[in-house]
């Protein structure tokens, strides 16, 4: 996919509205975690900074979002992904779209993944 988007709003016009809806809410999950988040495009996909550090990327596609918290966010809730049957890699975890977003869980990794960053400095 070529990059033809700027910001998270163009990103999202790209999706019908129910995937709307659930990339916007997952905004909104992330962005209460902490007020200090910066908002840019990276890889192709919405991503968020924290301290100039990456903190995740999520993505839309035909059956799922993709979440991005790197290696170690992904090593860290393993056995959450198994107990509630997600796909993931060593990445990245699968959120089916017909399922309702795991914001819990999704905050828990935002946190994760800010402690980390907390810790580097």
């Amino acid at each position: 996919m070529k990059n033809i988007f700027t910001n998270f709003e163009e990103y999202f016009l790209l999706f019908p509205k129910e995937v709307q809806v659930k990339l916007e809410l997952l905004r909104k999950t992330i962005h209460e975690q902490i007020a200090d988040l910066e908002e840019y495009i990276g890889y192709q996909m919405p991503a968020f900074r924290y301290k100039k550090k990456q903190l995740v990327y999520f993505a839309a596609y035909k059956n799922h979002i993709g979440f991005y918290p790197a290696s170690d966010g992904i090593k860290f809730f393993e056995k959450d992904f198994i107990e509630r049957k997600y796909k993931f890699s060593k990445g990245a975890v699968q959120f089916p779209l017909n399922e309702a977003l795991p914001l819990d869980l999704v905050e828990r990794m935002v946190k994760f993944k800010i402690s980390e960053i907390d810790l580097l400095k």
